[in-house]
């Protein structure tokens, strides 16, 4: 069975790919750029380069070279000191930084075209009058479709200064009319907490899908809010957050924690440990507080999630964390391009270290989740391998571990789905979300007047959408056995029509519902 057979391209704009982030949390510290250049090794390489760019038979792209062996070194350390090309880097810093300047538009590439998803919410493309199906099809007179078109290409001409106005080229499918629009270009915010709602009169809900440099500031806003409305219980849910900035992880545990309390400490190579306490500060330090992990959550979801048990505060509800314990610091260098490389281990407050092993290489690192499937761990806590000498205590005695993730106080099995791991994958991978704007661009007008119970009712009262899906997934591979999941699959397709139609709020409504850990969080 190959799952990359039912991979379809998707390109949300209002969220560059982060896949540099999975596992990773760094600080961020000033650091010089100078090279000791009297080192004989850099001496060495820097005449290499030379050789090959003056004498070699050929033309040679020494670019290329020298990232090669940046990649080469960085791959002989650990599995998260990484290297980020000129080219990748300012996706990647939008996606730390919380925005970007641009149109505001959640799009994929459909037959070579900009199919418009949905305008995002109050930005510049909603404000110009562009909908959901709409086809953008070029930007100042260039043209933005075609079997040559990159994401480079979209995005360049997409983004640019603030206030500053593109002409764009609309194809409206509903009314079979091209027109042009000017849109003035703004800041769009990268949401990195998704929604604060109530899942019921008492308890909150809040979900972090990543730490970056806003994370913080969402979080309280959402936790205010959700005090405001009388929340004295909170689920914060990290599966699937690999990671980020550290300090953003640290602020919201001390939202929790009473003064003094330890946080988590570093200690680096020369032994110099820095350890980071609560303050007064904290809004919800007496509220019930319920923390949901999976085999996804790392680095910066791991630390908060280390604090909250390791200080008695919470419980921690899920699967075994990802199981990282390093910190990165990001180095730039004069071309654009920057290293993340580890310089210190960070503990949690009883001195546990969560890293993982990585004696068997980087690819049997990041996959690691396979081996866990094979082993029965998705589905057994007894399953879950921890040498007895990584036993830790909690100040009121409880036993906590050390060495390969956060094993969590409650344990919640991967949801049942007949044994086929990987139904969850496809569920919240884009092929759902690539599925229903198909289903709305040929009959968005049957959706047009149709409120959140009416949409509920029409995509999971009969199986019309189910076996539509059934179909598209059994064209690329026909050996996932879908029936045997055809309610799990019915909730998320309708969750994602929610999306489309009515926005993020009513989607998690839908998830939620159903959802075995939330149950669970809320028994405890």
């Amino acid at each position: 069975m190959k799952v990359d057979k039912v991979y379809f391209p998707l390109l949300i704009f209002t969220a560059i790919a982060v896949g540099f982030l999975l596992g990773g949390i760094f600080v961020r510290i000033p650091v010089s750029a100078k090279l000791n250049t009297e080192n004989q090794s850099k001496q060495k390489l820097n005449k290499l380069i030379d050789f090959i760019n003056d004498e070699y038979v050929d033309n040679v792209n020494t670019d290329s070279i020298v990232d090669q062996t940046v990649n080469g070194i960085l791959g002989k350390l650990d599995p998260h000191s990484v290297y980020i090309a000129k080219n990748e880097a300012q996706g990647v810093a939008e996606s730390m930084k919380g925005d970007f300047v641009g149109i505001g538009v959640n799009f994929f590439v459909d037959n070579d075209t900009v199919a418009v998803i949905k305008p995002v919410e109050g930005g510049p493309s909603e404000k110009a009058g562009i909908k959901a199906g709409d086809r953008i099809l070029s930007a100042n007179n260039e043209k933005l479709f075609g079997k040559k078109i990159t994401t480079e290409k979209l995005y360049s001409k997409l983004k640019g200064e603030p206030n500053s106005e593109v002409i764009l080229s609309i194809f409206r499918k509903s009314t079979n009319k091209k027109f042009n629009l000017k849109v003035i270009r703004n800041v769009i915010p990268l949401k990195s907490v998704d929604i604060a709602i109530m899942l019921n009169k008492k308890t909150g809900y809040i979900k972090v899908n990543r730490f970056s440099e806003t994370t913080y500031k969402e979080f309280k806003v959402g936790l205010n809010k959700l005090v405001k409305q009388g929340a004295n219980s909170l689920v914060i849910d990290l599966r699937d957050n690999g990671g980020g900035y550290l300090d953003q992880a640290v602020s919201i545990a001390d939202e929790f924690l009473k003064d003094k309390k330890l946080i988590v400490f570093t200690k680096n190579k020369k032994k110099r440990i820095d350890k980071t306490f609560a303050t007064s500060d904290g809004v919800f330090e007496n509220g019930k507080v319920t923390l949901l992990i999976n085999e996804n959550s790392a680095s910066a979801s791991e630390i908060l999630a280390g604090a909250i048990q390791d200080n008695d505060r919470g419980l921690v509800v899920g699967r075994r964390s990802f199981g990282k314990g390093l910190v990165q610091r990001e180095m730039p260098f004069q071309d654009g391009s920057t290293v993340r490389l580890t310089v210190a281990r960070y503990y949690t407050p009883t001195g546990r270290s969560i890293q993982k092993s990585y004696k068997e290489g980087s690819e049997e690192y990041l996959n690691e989740f396979m081996n866990r499937y094979k082993n029965g761990e998705l589905y057994a806590k007894d399953s879950i391998k921890i040498a007895d000498t990584l036993k830790f205590k909690t100040p009121k005695g409880r036993i906590v571990y050390g060495g390969g993730g956060i094993v969590p106080d409650v344990f919640v099995p991967l949801e049942s789905t007949k044994g086929n791991e990987v139904i969850p994958m496809i569920m919240q991978s884009g092929l759902v979300s690539n599925f229903v704007f198909k289903e709305l661009d040929r009959h968005r007008n049957q959706f047009s007047n149709l409120n959140f119970a009416q949409i509920i009712t029409k995509i999971e009262g009969s199986d019309l959408y189910y076996n539509q899906f059934k179909k598209m997934i059994e064209l690329n591979d026909s050996f996932i056995d879908l029936d045997s999941s055809k309610n799990y699959i019915k909730r998320y397709i309708a969750a994602e029509f929610c999306r489309q139609l009515l926005g993020e709020s009513q989607y998690y409504q839908v998830v939620l519902k159903d959802d075995v850990m939330i149950k669970e969080a809320l028994k405890n």
